[in-house]
């Protein structure tokens, strides 16, 4: 099944929304090959298991927001509702409302996307940190580098002339 789906079109679907990487009920019935609202009916028949921190139904202007980036104008029409949006372990819960084998499959597919996500995070978050202890070592040798250059400068300045002496008789 993950040769049907490949895993850029389904890191394609991973927003990232009130700060958690999610996906999107439509989204997600595609990948699965059912209508939103046949995913939805069962989100919703089995509500307990869909607690906050799994989904949560986009405000109107999460909605707007969202469309608006991905200037996509066909997103069915008019809706009765938001689309729900679904975190990493809200997507793993669907498997268990949704027993197709094509459902077990985008779902083992999706789980891997996320983890792959997860790992390119961390490593950008490495870099981020390596590039910040890099970028306080050339600060300091650049305070490190101007020294040395005044201190080049100071040797390379014609030493002062020695003082004149005066001629002619002078009272101290």
């Amino acid at each position: 099944m993950s040769h049907l789906i490949p895993r850029e079109v389904i890191e394609r679907k991973i927003y990232l929304i009130r700060g958690q990487k999610v996906m999107l009920s439509m989204d997600l019935a595609r990948l699965y090959g059912v209508p939103t609202m046949r995913l939805n009916e069962q989100v919703k028949r089995n509500i307990k298991r869909f607690p906050d921190d799994f989904m949560f139904q986009l405000s109107n202007e999460e909605h707007k927001i969202l469309k608006s980036q991905i200037a996509i104008s066909s997103w069915g029409g008019a809706r009765r509702a938001n689309p729900y949006a679904f975190t990493e372990q809200g997507v793993a819960m669907l498997s268990s409302v949704l027993n197709s084998e094509r459902a077990i499959q985008v779902n083992i597919a999706i789980m891997r996307a996320f983890v792959r996500l997860k790992a390119i995070l961390s490593t950008h978050k490495e870099l981020a940190h390596k590039l910040d202890e890099l970028e306080r070592k050339i600060e300091k040798h650049d305070a490190d580098i101007c020294a040395i250059f005044e201190a080049i400068r100071q040797l390379m300045a014609p030493p002062p002339e020695p003082p004149k002496r005066r001629i002619g008789f002078h009272a101290d």
